[in-house]
């Protein structure tokens, strides 16, 4: 939708361009993505695809293989990717910028052009079945040995786990909490898939290191730095996932209109009736308010602000225009959506993922509370 974002004539452009491309990709390879969704398979052939189109690296500057764009092209391309049921390249766009906050020149040569290009997979190994938000129950460790570390720890919830040639690992150091860039060729290593119920495409996986030794020039950040490392990707990262939200949002009430607009009952269309044109609208007009806030925030990180505030705002909305279209598209569809050949509970699934990936609604809340109610103007309510 992009209300603020097209208001750059040449982003404009640039905006219509590559909503044409990824329609055509998703129309092109729809088959195909379905029956990787059914078999919980990632399609790698087709990321590296999107990569050799140049849709795995907005953040990345074109001399590193990237697309050279900002926080504006980042969130264009994950709601069309949304919009359009193709595999997310958001764990891609996290490791990217993690590497380009932190990263030294030769964990960016190691690493950065392949991420960006799709040539290599990237996850992020944080979460445990007792630590999700929580980093003071994380049980993972980082023992130096010499110059090197020793890694050991269970992850859970990891996209891509299984499927990736490098992770981010999260673990507990002597000076605090520590983050390394861990080949996942390494001996200690094991993996196992897991059948998350949404985001299939780019599939979960528990992540298993058992005493494995990585040198010092794994380590991203200095030792004890891993929350700032954390929160510098995550208050961009809410925007991808506030964007998918909006994209999937815009994928459901769309096909649901292409449904009902010729959907005959009695002498009226389904859209005749009052009780539906309110729902649409309310839709729309949920996902205009979610728009409009991802955009600013958006603006507000090219002007160079302190943009956590904003994200937040955004994602909350996110889920609640997604939810909020999810919803309108079922009464709109009726029994038509009640089948695994329509695509309606695959995007209703790909929301619940959404909805707790990078923060749950509640604890968005939480932040937009505690911000406003700590500050002497209430966020400009005073």
């Amino acid at each position: 939708m992009y209300p603020l974002l097209r208001a750059d004539s040449a982003k404009a452009d640039w905006i219509d361009a590559t909503r044409k491309e990824l329609a055509a990709f998703g129309e092109q390879h729809r088959a195909e993505f379905e029956t990787a969704n059914r078999a919980n398979k990632f399609p790698r052939e087709l990321y590296a695809e999107l990569g050799r189109l140049g849709y795995l690296g907005p953040l990345v500057p074109t001399e590193w293989g990237g697309l050279g764009g900002g926080v504006a092209e980042y969130a264009v391309i994950a709601e069309e990717v949304g919009r359009h049921g193709l595999v997310s390249g958001q764990i891609a766009a996290q490791g990217q910028r993690w590497l380009l906050d932190w990263g030294t020149e030769e964990q960016k040569q190691q690493w950065l052009r392949g991420i960006a290009n799709g040539e290599l997979v990237f996850s992020e190994s944080i979460s445990e079945k007792n630590a999700g938000s929580s980093f003071k129950a994380m049980k993972s460790t980082a023992v130096r040995d010499g110059g090197d570390w020793i890694l050991t720890g269970s992850k859970t919830h990891i996209n891509l786990g299984a499927d990736c040639d490098v992770t981010l690992f999260y673990a507990i150091a002597e000076e605090g909490l520590t983050c390394f860039l861990v080949d996942m060729k390494l001996p200690g290593i094991r993996t196992h898939v897991t059948r998350a119920i949404g985001l299939r495409l780019i599939r979960t996986a528990d992540v298993e290191l058992d005493q494995v030794r990585v040198p010092d020039a794994a380590r991203l950040g200095p030792p004890g730095a891993g929350l700032q490392t954390f929160l510098s990707t995550f208050n961009i990262s809410r925007l991808g996932n506030a964007s998918e939200l909006i994209g999937l949002g815009r994928r459901a009430i769309e096909l649901a209109l292409q449904y009902a607009t010729q959907r005959q009952v009695g002498n009226n269309m389904v859209t005749d009736f009052q009780g539906i044109q309110w729902a649409v609208a309310d839709a729309w007009t949920a996902l205009q308010a979610a728009s409009l806030a991802r955009d600013n925030a958006a603006v507000a990180h090219a002007r160079g602000e302190d943009i956590a505030l904003h994200t937040t705002t955004a994602k909350k909305l996110a889920i609640d225009a997604a939810e909020q279209s999810a919803k309108a598209a079922y009464s709109l569809v009726g029994g038509h959506g009640l089948y695994w050949d329509t695509p309606y509970t695959d995007i209703d699934n790909d929301i619940k993922v959404l909805k707790v990936a990078g923060g749950s609604t509640e604890i968005m809340r939480n932040y937009i509370a505690r911000r406003l109610l700590k500050d002497a103007g209430h966020e400009g309510l005073a």
